[in-house]
Formats: structure tokens, sequence, C-alpha cells
């Protein structure tokens, strides 16, 4: 045992050759390193990604016109999307939305990981109905009842039992992969934040280990098993007084006496977005620090005109578009 833990594995190998009666060693040895192989994923080249990307990567149609037009057909499989804003903002409807037109369109299982009560079955059956435009009863009802046993949620309420749970599904995935029967095509989480952020703070790094070991299981999870991870975390206090701040600029008649809080000519850049908190020199930065900033393939940022039933949405981050783009969208049901 000693032997294993300090000298190099491939040392022990070219060892072990020049002793004639060390077979079963050797043995040992190879098995130890196949063992070791097999933990790690194999290098893939150009040709083998675009393939992959080809074949599994595709689109899923959220159910909201103008976001799945800014998206370019919807959420990307083998992606984490975030999605960010002051509250309401229509997060929760999207998720909800989302949940409901893959599960009628693509006859897929849907995962609702439900950190705050938001999961919310009546709202999600009148999202569900709209897809079964009959007059007959019956039908609707069958159809309902079909769809809503493919969606499943499941109250998570601390950041040990988020990663219990994922663990789980990656062994599941595992298995569905070896008898091809893997029908999950969307994981969503409302909120992950929710779990991050009372785990964070003080001079330990557990948090912050805790932090970025669930966004890269998640980032393998969509990437491996080609599922979408949906995440819509909920606002944080600045978001709050940074949005509220920018209803009076909204609504104040002399605009220009609240310079101070910025300016409006620039909707892209306002500071509304979640999970930021006043840093130095009052200058806001994410709340869960920048290394969270690298876990999300998508960020998009989402608000609503009370006055109507209008939502806006701009990309922020996107791994093949531009940054800024925006779109408005309407949640039916």
């Amino acid at each position: 045992m000693e032997d294993f833990l300090v000298h190099d594995l491939y040392s022990l190998v070219a060892s072990a050759e020049q002793q004639s009666s060390s077979e079963e060693l050797r043995e040992g040895i190879s098995q130890v390193i196949s063992i070791i192989g097999s933990q790690h994923q194999p290098w893939s080249n150009g040709v083998e990604l675009l393939g992959d990307a080809q074949k599994n990567k595709h689109v899923l149609p959220t159910g909201c016109e103008g976001i799945d037009m800014l998206l370019q057909g919807g959420l990307r499989v083998g992606h984490v999307t975030e999605l960010v804003g002051p509250s309401p903002s229509g997060k929760t409807q999207v998720c909800l939305q989302a949940a409901s037109n893959v599960a009628v369109k693509f006859m897929g299982v849907v995962m609702f990981l439900d950190t705050c009560n938001s999961f919310s079955p009546r709202r999600m059956a009148c999202f569900i109905n709209q897809h079964f435009n009959t007059p007959v009863e019956e039908v609707t009802q069958k159809g309902l009842k079909r769809v809503m046993s493919s969606i499943l949620c499941q109250s998570v309420f601390d950041i040990f039992s988020l990663l219990d749970v994922l663990r789980q599904l990656e062994l599941k995935l595992q298995f569905q992969v070896n008898t091809g029967d893997c029908k999950l095509r969307l994981l969503i989480i409302d909120s992950i934040s929710s779990l991050i952020t009372p785990i964070l703070g003080g001079n330990g790094a557990h948090g912050h280990s805790l932090m970025i070991f669930t966004g890269f299981l998640l980032k393998k999870l969509a990437h491996e098993y080609n599922i979408s991870v949906l995440d819509a975390p909920p606002p944080s206090a600045e978001d709050f007084l940074v949005f509220f701040r920018k209803r009076l600029r909204a609504l104040a008649p002399a605009p220009a006496t609240l310079l101070p809080f910025g300016s409006d000519h620039h909707p892209t850049t306002a500071p509304v977005t979640n999970h930021m908190v006043c840093g130095e020199g009052g200058i806001l930065k994410p709340a869960l620090g920048e290394s969270w900033k690298s876990i999300p393939h998508v960020r998009l940022l989402l608000s609503h005109d009370r006055r109507s039933n209008s939502y806006n949405i701009s990309i922020l981050k996107h791994p093949v578009m531009v940054s800024g783009r925006a779109a408005s969208f309407t949640v039916y049901g």
C-alpha cells in the first residue's frame, strides 16, 4: 500500500517488469491503472464534438414566442441557462411555461427542483390546457393527466439535499443511458441561489467549494446526458433597491434630477440583474462572486411592465450570441 501512495504507478510497472516473480504485482498495478483511467473522460476531437452537437445538442422551445425568437429556437440542450431579474419579472412563469411546453411537445420528462415553494400545479395545468384546444372535456383531462405525470417536482431546502438529489439523478441517468431509456429533457431549479447564499461568507472556503462543485455538477449533467438546465434565482435585497430606483426614474417628471442613480439611455447595462450586491465604492458586483459567473452558459435578464402583460428579456451572456440583444414576450394562461 505504501508503494502505491508514494511511488508513481508507471514507475512501479517498470520496476515489476524487471522481476521475474512479480506477475501478480504487474497484474494488480495494471488493474489499478485501468480503474483510474476509467474515471476520466476520453479526449474528443473536433469531428466528434461537431457530430455530438449536430445529433444531440438541439434546442427546446419555451413556448414564449419572444424568448424563442431571441434565442434562435429556445433553450439549448447541454447548457445551463440562468434567468435573473427583479421581482416580479416572470422568472417562475417562464420556468412553468417551459416545463409544460417541453412535456407536451417533446413527450419528455421534466424535473422541477423547488427551493422556495414556487411550483404551482394549478398554474402548470393552465399552461398545459392551452395545448389541448378541443371542446371534448374527456380528451383534455386525459391529456392533462398524461403530461402532468411526466413533470416531476421535488422540494429541496438546503445545498446538501440538492447535491444528494443531483447525485441520485446522475446515477439514474447513467442507468437509463445504458438501457437506452433516457427521457429527461429539462431540469429546472427554482432557485439555486437561495441554497447557495446561506453557506457563503466568513473566512472559510467550504461554502465557496460547495458552490463551485454544484455548478460544475449541473454543467456535467447537462452536457453528458443532453439535457437543458434552467435556473431562476430569486432577487436579492439590492435588486429591490435598484429596481425601485429604476421605477422612480421612469415615473419622475424630471429624470435629470435622478442622474446619480444611472442613465436611462443604456437600458442593456442598467444594474438590474439579480445576484448583485454593493461592493467597494458603491459598485455593484455579483452576490455569488466572480467564480459563479463562469457556471451558467447563458444568462438572461427579465423585467416586467406592470401596466401591461408584457415582459422584456435581454441577453447578458451567451456563448454564440451578442450580449445586449433584447425582445419582449407575453405569458398567457
